[in-house]
């Protein structure tokens, strides 16, 4: 991590703009992730994703088996570009078990949102482990590859008629309880120093329009000083 270079690009980012990054990052963990998988409607992916941003998820990992993903501007407000995207959309293979695989890799537990009877109640469910949260499609749900590779099911208590909710209510309601309950815990759920600091610079460069010009300048100035 070059802090020079960090110093010299904050000039040309305002100080307001450098303190919401600062509180921002305060507020961001990978302690929890999120996965959707198959979502076709834009306004529901969009709305997922802006909830990701606000409750201070980092990383959204996206299943495109069938579907594109596509998040609309005008839902998600700008929310992702301000998030970190894997996108599991290989031709000729499930992507849902290479997501699968890859997040048990970073010692996830794949945790399948559902109404299912044996789903764990949301207010019930152990924060201290490092889970990722499968979203489906209202009507069709998650697939049988999640259902089958899941190592726990969560669902929101419901007291009405109506059996199921939409993906993007559902990821708000068990977003925000969950980032309520974490915050209140012991658990190191936190960015580390260095995660910080790269978002941190991530996030400045996107900030800059002329960000190449500058950049090229600083490490010319810095080659002839060598």
């Amino acid at each position: 991590m070059d802090e020079k270079y960090i110093e010299y690009i904050e000039q040309f980012v305002t100080e307001k703009r450098r303190n919401l990054f600062h509180r921002v990052l305060n507020e961001r963990t990978r302690h929890f992730t999120v996965a959707i998988e198959d979502i076709f409607q834009p306004h529901n992916a969009s709305a997922v994703v802006r909830s990701c941003d606000i409750f201070g998820i980092q990383d959204v990992h996206v299943i495109e088996n069938k579907y594109r993903f596509y998040a609309s501007n005008r839902v998600a407000k700008g929310a992702q570009k301000w998030l970190d995207f894997s996108l599991h959309n290989q031709k000729g293979v499930n992507n849902t078990l290479i997501c699968i695989d890859s997040l048990r890799a970073k010692d996830y537990q794949i945790i399948a949102t559902t109404p299912h009877n044996e789903s764990c109640m949301l207010q019930d469910f152990d924060i201290t482990q490092k889970s990722a949260f499968f979203f489906g499609v209202e009507k069709e749900g998650l697939s049988k590859h999640v259902m089958d590779n899941a190592d726990g099911f969560l669902k929101i208590p419901m007291v009405g008629f109506t059996e199921s909710l939409n993906i993007s209510v559902a990821a708000a309601i068990i977003l925000q309880n969950l980032n309520e309950r974490l915050k209140k815990s012991a658990i190191h759920w936190q960015l580390t120093e260095e995660e910080k600091k790269e978002k941190y610079q991530e996030w400045l460069e996107k900030s800059i329009k002329s960000i190449q010009k500058i950049k090229e300048h600083y490490y010319t100035q810095i080659a002839t000083q060598l």
